[in-house]
């Protein structure tokens, strides 16, 4: 019997990933410390939610009732959550059988908070050769540059991710103002403001990763195309913008600066390091951090500077529920 009782949300909004949602709800069925319930939040799509309800008797299937898009999705179904501890886990990835064991080992500890896994890639083909793992977060996994498993971290990965129920009485849900809203612009960036604020809110807040805590996160060819790779780095960018807006720079780009300043410069001597010993890969992968970069940045300054020229009425508004 689980020491803890879990809900385990999974926010869907396209039937385009049915075969991938149906995979990612038989994960959670599959785990050997078994949740208390499988909650399936729908983001405004009356037919997937009517197909969902047939095809899954089993699951708790509720259309959002907040904001559309991917915050307002978690909302709902943070605040229909049963569990002591309530766990996210992305429709287009699948949980390793004792992910959920290994998360409950870690909220032993009472001083931890906040639990977050490893995101490994599931490549529809190949991963792409130019690809820097210190751009994984490109295609929603854990990247090359992140504190070790055990370590405090400042923010959990929205794609695998959990929190104690109490969390949600300190921190008013998620921001609707920052992340995805539609596949036009792949933004995100909601949990890191999210555990930002909690922090903030909440001194002492201890979030940590456990890599034992695996799950699968499918990478479909379209991502990895260069052109999504450049598009969801100027994303970022835009997203980064907002978070800060909402909790200031010095927490909102702290890990950022030691990421742009160090992590990325040693990738990119080790991608040129790696032509001279025969690996002509190495040259786009620091060619591609370089880029990648490059538009993250572009992203950033942009909404600055429109938010700088703005008129009052016209700033960025952030809600939150």
């Amino acid at each position: 019997m689980p020491a803890r009782d879990y809900s385990v949300l999974i926010c869907v909004y396209t039937e385009d990933r049915w075969d991938q949602i149906c995979a990612a709800i038989q994960s959670v069925r599959e785990q050997s410390l078994a949740c208390t319930e499988i909650i399936v939040v729908v983001d405004y799509n009356r037919a997937l939610y009517e197909r969902l309800t047939a095809a899954m008797p089993d699951v708790t299937v509720v259309e959002n009732t907040d904001a559309k898009g991917l915050s307002g999705a978690r909302n709902t179904g943070s605040a229909l959550a049963r569990g002591e501890i309530i766990v996210f886990l992305d429709d287009d990835a699948t949980a390793d059988p004792d992910w959920l064991k290994f998360i409950d080992d870690s909220f032993a500890n009472p001083a931890i908070i906040g639990v977050g896994g490893l995101t490994l890639p599931k490549w529809q083909t190949a991963r792409p050769w130019w690809m820097p793992e210190e751009f994984y977060w490109v295609v929603g996994c854990n990247y090359l540059g992140m504190p070790a498993s055990g370590a405090p971290v400042r923010n959990l990965l929205g794609g695998n991710m959990s929190f104690r129920r109490e969390v949600f009485d300190v921190v008013d849900g998620f921001q609707a103002g920052i992340g995805r809203t539609t596949d036009k612009r792949p933004l995100g960036c909601e949990e890191t403001d999210f555990c930002i604020r909690l922090a903030q809110r909440s001194p002492g807040t201890v979030l940590v990763m456990d890599h034992r805590a695996m799950v699968r996160h499918f990478v479909s060819d379209k991502r990895c195309r260069f052109s999504y790779f450049l598009s969801r780095c100027y994303a970022e960018g835009i997203s980064k913008s907002q978070v800060t807006a909402s909790v200031g720079s010095g927490d909102g780009l702290s890990n950022e600066r030691a990421y742009a300043t160090r992590t990325l410069p040693l990738g990119v001597l080790r991608g040129v390091t790696d032509v001279f010993r025969g690996h002509p890969s190495g040259l786009g992968r620091a060619g591609a951090i370089i880029a990648g970069l490059g538009m993250t940045a572009a992203g950033y300054v942009g909404v600055k500077m429109k938010t700088a020229t703005a008129k009052p009425d016209q700033a960025p508004q952030f809600q939150t529920t």
